[in-house]
């Protein structure tokens, strides 16, 4: 496997997990009480619990792209 690979790689599954975070993102905020009812049918959530979930999942899983997928990106292209 070659350096040029594994960056298109990271690339790719960067931009694909920022549009997931940006659809997610949008999805709570414009259709906010549609996504609350769907969820309070399976869970018994208050408005306050909905929203530590979603905004602490956003959080966690922005954080992991950028470690995972970003962070080693921009090192391979400073090495390469």
């Amino acid at each position: 496997m070659t350096i040029e690979l594994v960056m298109r790689f990271l690339g790719w599954t960067a931009c694909i997990n920022i549009a997931f975070l940006l659809w997610w993102f949008l999805a709570v905020m414009f259709m906010r009480d549609t996504v609350y009812r769907l969820h309070t049918r399976l869970f018994n959530l208050t408005q306050n619990q909905f929203d530590v979930i979603h905004y602490s999942g956003m959080a966690a899983s922005k954080l992991l792209v950028l470690i995972f997928n970003v962070a080693p990106y921009i090192a391979l292209e400073i090495i390469n």
